[in-house]
Parts: C-alpha cells; sequence; structure tokens
C-alpha cells in the first residue's frame, strides 16, 4: 500500500477527526450515554474507543516518552482485542456515567496533538511507511465508527416514545416508484478482490479468480413499495419462504415489517428516521432488513440474493458515488444516480445483502500482533454486505469492500437487490 506524506497525513486526520466531532454536535449530553440494546454503543464511547485506538496502536508504540492520557482507559475503551488485555463488557458500556463527556473530549485533543506531534517528527523511510499504514488504518477505522454513530443514536433514539430527531433533514420529492430491470451478465472466469494502490482492509485480499455461471443482477434495489406487496400477501406468516433460522427469528421476535416501520392510528405506514417519524416513501430503497427477510423477500419473488463475487463483478468500473455521508440525509434516498450505467445505486443508500457467507479469501492472512484480531476473528456465522449506505462516508467505501454482519441484525442500513440465474 503506497503511504501518504507528513503533510496530507497530517491533514486527513484532521479532516476525518473532525468529522466525528461534527457528528455529535446535535446531541445533547444526556444522549452520550444511552445503551439501549447490546449491540448499540453510547456515543461517548465511540469517541473514547477511536481515541483509544490512535493511543494503544500507535503512540505508545511509536512515541518515545509517551505518557497516557489515563492509564485505566485502556480497559474501558478497548473493543475486543484480548490480546491487549480485559475490556469493559460490551453489553456494559452504557454504565459508564465517568468519565465525564468533557474528559472524553479533553482526551481526544491530548491525544490528537501527541499525534500531530508525531506526524511531524523525523522518521527512516521504514518507520515512516510503517506509521503511515497504522494511521490510514485508524482513519479507516475511524469512519466505521462514524457510520456505527447515526447507526447507535438512530435505534437509541427509536426506543424513546418521543420518537426525538437527531437532525432536521430535507425532505425528498415524491416520486413514483419504478419496477427494476434485469441486467445480465456472462460470467466466467473472473477476478475479484483488491490488489494495487490505496487503501483496503486484509480480509479483501488477495485478488483471486472466482468461476461464475451466467447470472442477472436487478437494476435497482429492492424498494419499500416492493417490500410492502410482501407483507400484504402474508410473508411473515409463510414459512415456506424462509430459512429456519430465520423462521425462528421471526416467530421468536415476532417481526411483521422491516425495523423502523410504524403504523400510525389511520393504519397507515411510517417510518422512524434520523430527522423523526416520516411517511413511508415507497420509492425509496427498503433499509434495515436482516439477510433473513432479504432472502425471504428473494424466495417469494422467486430470485435469490447474488453471491459477493457476483455483485463485485458488476459492481467493477462503475463509478464511487450516490447517497452517502456527505449528503447529511442519512436516509435511502429516491434520487437516481447521475450516471447512465445500467446498474444504479450500486454504492450508498444501503448495504446490499448477499448470499455469500463472511470467510477469507484463498491464500489470506491476518495482519500481525494485536490487528489481526480486526477482522479474522469475526469469520464465523456472518454475511457479508456490500456497497456502502447513506452514512457511510465516501472515501470509505469501494467496490472490493466487504462488510458482515450476523445473519438476523437489522439496526444497520441493510438492503438488497434481486439476482437469478440466466435462463
Amino acid at each position: 500500500m503506497q503511504t501518504m506524506d507528513e503533510e496530507t497525513l497530517t491533514g486527513r486526520y484532521a479532516e476525518v477527526r473532525n468529522v466525528t466531532m461534527k457528528l455529535i454536535e446535535p446531541l445533547e449530553k444526556e444522549d452520550f450515554i444511552i445503551q439501549s440494546d447490546a449491540d448499540v454503543s453510547p456515543p461517548k464511547w465511540h469517541i473514547a474507543h477511536t481515541t483509544w485506538f490512535f493511543e494503544r496502536m500507535i503512540l505508545k508504540e511509536f512515541k518515545s516518552g509517551y505518557e497516557e492520557f489515563n492509564a485505566r482507559f485502556d480497559f474501558l475503551f478497548n473493543s475486543y482485542y484480548n490480546s491487549i488485555g480485559p475490556y469493559q463488557p460490551r453489553h456494559e458500556r452504557g454504565v459508564l456515567s465517568r468519565p465525564t463527556v468533557e474528559e472524553i473530549i479533553a482526551y481526544r485533543q491530548y491525544v490528537d496533538s501527541q499525534m500531530k506531534d508525531l506526524l511531524a517528527e523525523t522518521h527512516t523511510s521504514e518507520q515512516a511507511h510503517q506509521l503511515g499504514k497504522l494511521v490510514e488504518m485508524g482513519l479507516q477505522h475511524e469512519q466505521q465508527h462514524q457510520e456505527l454513530i447515526l447507526m447507535d443514536v438512530k435505534y437509541n433514539f427509536f426506543v424513546n416514545p418521543l420518537f426525538p430527531a437527531y437532525k432536521e433533514t430535507q425532505a425528498q420529492q415524491a416520486i413514483e416508484p419504478k419496477e427494476a430491470a434485469f441486467v445480465e451478465f456472462a460470467g466466467g472466469l473472473v477476478e475479484i478482490g483488491h490488489q494495487g494502490e490505496g487503501f483496503a482492509f486484509d480480509n479483501e485480499s488477495p485478488r483471486h479468480k472466482v468461476w461464475l455461471e451466467p447470472f442477472q443482477l436487478a437494476s435497482e434495489p429492492v424498494t419499500n413499495g416492493e417490500f410492502l406487496e410482501f407483507i400484504e400477501a402474508g410473508g411473515y406468516e409463510q414459512p415456506e419462504h424462509w430459512l429456519s433460522d430465520g423462521w425462528g427469528v421471526v416467530k421468536k421476535n415476532n417481526w411483521k415489517a422491516p425495523l423502523y416501520w410504524l403504523k400510525n392510528e389511520q393504519q397507515q405506514w411510517e417510518i422512524f428516521t434520523l430527522g423523526g417519524v416520516k411517511n413511508l416513501d415507497l420509492a425509496e430503497p427498503v433499509s434495515h432488513v436482516s439477510f433473513y427477510e432479504a432472502d425471504a423477500f428473494s424466495r417469494w419473488k422467486g430470485k435469490r440474493l447474488p453471491t459477493e463475487a457476483e455483485w463485485e463483478h458488476a459492481a467493477q468500473n462503475l463509478p464511487i458515488q450516490g447517497n452517502m455521508m456527505e449528503q447529511e440525509a442519512y436516509h435511502p434516498s429516491t434520487a437516481q444516480n447521475e450516471s447512465t450505467a445500467p446498474l444504479s445505486k450500486m454504492f450508498g443508500d444501503v448495504w446490499e445483502w448477499t448470499s455469500s457467507a463472511y470467510s477469507s479469501y484463498p491464500g489470506s492472512k491476518p495482519l500481525e500482533g494485536a490487528l489481526g484480531e480486526y477482522n479474522a476473528k469475526f469469520m464465523s456465522n456472518q454475511m457479508i454486505l456490500r456497497g456502502g449506505s447513506c452514512a457511510t462516508p465516501a472515501s470509505h467505501i469501494r467496490e472490493t469492500y466487504r462488510n458482515f454482519f450476523p445473519p438476523d441484525k437489522r439496526w444497520q442500513f441493510g438492503g438488497f437487490r434481486l439476482a437469478d440465474d440466466q435462463a
């Protein structure tokens, strides 16, 4: 991976770190500690953990004589790195009224100042290369947590009966839903995976060959309107569409619709967004569905989900543009991409479930040291999503990016598009 020069790296560091602080501006102090579910971390923990990452992985390793801001933070804000040491249990992150928000902000400022000094120091070419790789890793990690902040705040606000808005967003102009066409791909021996310059996580490489049978991919993601047809046809009550585990989850949790769908007093569908409760727009890509729901809908339609290799092959050479975090909509949009490519919305709006389980590529090796725990140890009971969402930073996404979640999770901005074999 090519590393940036000191000036560029310092500028990117400041830019990414400032975005996180901008994301928490709409929050009140009372919002920072809430953890309404074991999967959801408080905003205060996110801004502390991303700071801890730079302190523990970089400053303590590279800066001579570095003094920790608070040695006890190593326990509080380690996420899951067992090789580093014990840590606060994930489901108990919301019990920490102390340290205060002010102390966490001071912690960020201290680490940022120390990082600025470190990046300004003179390093050997090998040290500079290694430092650059780790800083970029830390920034990509922080961008993941920027999306998590939006995801987690949304869920925390949803369980509040007042349904508060995180930030007022501009209303979209209603458009008529359009039915997706299917784009044909010849398949054959293709290559997927990252290679060459630019950052990528270890789970994205090496680039390797995959055989694909001829397939079709929908030009658009599945919309709210299409998913509503599934609901009204009794899809959540018909076990024949569901995987056995998925049917068990549906019955256990009494799912009747995607997460954040609500019925008002007139029995009309509404949807909770980071901008508050809105009327359900039938033309928007459906979001906050689990893999099980995406798979069941696909079976109900007589189609299937694409494999991740099919998705990546179809996305190669497409411009990476769309409704992402920078648009500040924080919600899937009906707007169409400016590109004339036959596939629309491949990037942004919603992460798209695939039928592929999360596993390593042939010849893949985890990173050395504690960072070897970053991705590889989660390669069990997870499914792959592709393409980014309305909460993903644009500079964080690429066609090789492999997101992953357990198949029953819905609080991420997860949607899907249909695929099929060619007749």
